[in-house]
């Protein structure tokens, strides 16, 4: 096999990006719009958004959480986000003292209520924590929303939403799953906000 030339790989790489963010786009769109709405009815009732994944998607859940809290384009009122599994005392301990599969259940156990929001991120669809946490989630009767890439897992039928990347590379879904979320945030703001939409740039 010749050897491949730098340059030229990046420009693949970034093709390579761009179809699968094309392909989400056509394929998410009707669900992160239903997503969105679920969000900002979660917060009409004054209920709080958990977000959690595994490596990466550990990331992602701080990303989307960071944007609620703080804010993506607009000013406006912080809104109730928390990332399970960013409090490492509290993960070690459940994960020494329990198991690895209970790091976002125990803490969802704690703090989750009716009307609230789990919002669980994987780009596998079979992270046996993040499937613990949304079956805890329903079982205390929170709507239940997975990100995950299109490979097969018990996920989508576990949750009110799913929101399936249609890549299987896990960089590529990782992108997608950035872009998602910044869809979803500015839908959220315009929807909490109960302004119009701007058109992206």
């Amino acid at each position: 096999m010749s050897p491949i030339d730098p340059a030229q790989f990046v420009r693949s790489f970034f093709e390579e990006s761009a179809k699968a963010q094309r392909a989400s786009g056509a394929a998410l769109a009707d669900a992160l719009v239903a997503t969105a709405r679920c969000i900002s009815d979660c917060y009409a009732h004054g209920g709080t958004l958990f977000a959690f994944g595994n490596g990466g998607s550990a990331s992602q859940a701080q990303h989307l959480v960071a944007e609620l809290v703080g804010r993506y384009q607009r000013e406006r009122r912080p809104l109730a986000a928390v990332a399970l599994g960013a409090d490492s005392p509290t993960l070690t301990c459940i994960g020494n003292d329990f198991a690895f599969e209970e790091i976002f259940a125990r803490p969802m156990q704690a703090l989750g209520k009716p009307g609230d929001l789990a919002f669980g991120i994987s780009t596998s669809g079979r992270s046996p924590n993040v499937i613990r946490a949304l079956e805890v989630a329903k079982e205390l009767g929170l709507r239940t929303v997975a990100m995950i890439g299109a490979n097969d897992g018990p996920l989508p039928g576990l949750v009110e939403i799913a929101l399936p990347v249609p890549a299987t590379a896990t960089s590529r879904i990782q992108e997608c799953h950035t872009t998602a979320i910044h869809a979803l945030t500015e839908l959220v703001e315009a929807l909490v906000l109960g302004t119009a939409l701007s058109p992206p740039g």
